[in-house]
Parts: structure tokens; sequence; C-alpha cells
């Protein structure tokens, strides 16, 4: 497994944007896919954007493909979810995730590593 930290929550008002860090240790990050997932009050985890492990594929929910961007920077074992155009609706906590394997997924079932969370709060 790898231990992961993420930052970069807080309010923002819609429209605004975010850059959420991932930061990863314990495991060679580069090896493994990793993914963002969220949840909100009374729902479900929900995946939000996966990449596989060198960064070339990558995978987009469809509520939020075009606004946000998933990167990793494997030598600094950071991963980052770039959200602009934020809407009331992305209210949640989000988690960082770490696959099993090198590939792009997207089932809570693949992933075995977890953060903390950061919550994300979007005002109308």
């Amino acid at each position: 497994q790898v231990q992961l930290v993420e930052s970069g929550g807080g309010l923002v008002q819609a429209g605004g944007s975010l850059r959420l860090p991932c930061i990863a240790s314990g495991r060679s990050f580069s090896r493994y896919g990793m993914g963002w997932f969220r949840q909100a009050p009374g729902k479900e985890r929900e995946v939000v954007a996966g990449v596989n492990w060198n960064g070339g594929t990558k995978y987009y929910a469809d509520s939020v493909r075009g606004r946000f961007t998933i990167s990793r920077d494997n030598d600094q074992s950071t991963l980052y979810l770039q959200m602009n155009s934020l809407k009331p609706e992305d209210t949640a906590v989000y988690y960082c995730a770490g696959a099993r394997g090198s590939f792009m997924v997207t089932r809570i079932s693949e992933f075995d590593s977890w953060g903390q969370g950061t919550q994300v709060t979007v005002s109308s």
C-alpha cells in the first residue's frame, strides 16, 4: 500500500477553481494507477477521474469532463486534480486513491490505498 495525503480543499464560489495535490509515500508511486473520488453527504463515493502509471491514459466522469483535469508528477510522487468552473453540486469530500496495479481503473474495489480526504465546498 501507499500512504496518501490530500490538501488544497476549501470554500470557493461557483465558477471558481481549486487545485488538489495528493502526496504519496511508501511505495513506488510511478508504478501504479491513481484516481480521485468524491463523496457528498448522504451519497455513495463516486469516481471523479483516473490515470494510469505514466499519465498516458485518463478517465473522467461525465459530470466533470471538460472542467476537471487529473495529472501526475512521478518525480515528485504527487497526483493533482485541477478543478475549474466549479458548481455547487461539486461540493463533497475528495479522496485520492492508489490502484492495485499500473492501469487506469475506476472501480472502488480496484484501489487499495486511500487518503483521508479534503473538503471542497462550492457556494452559489
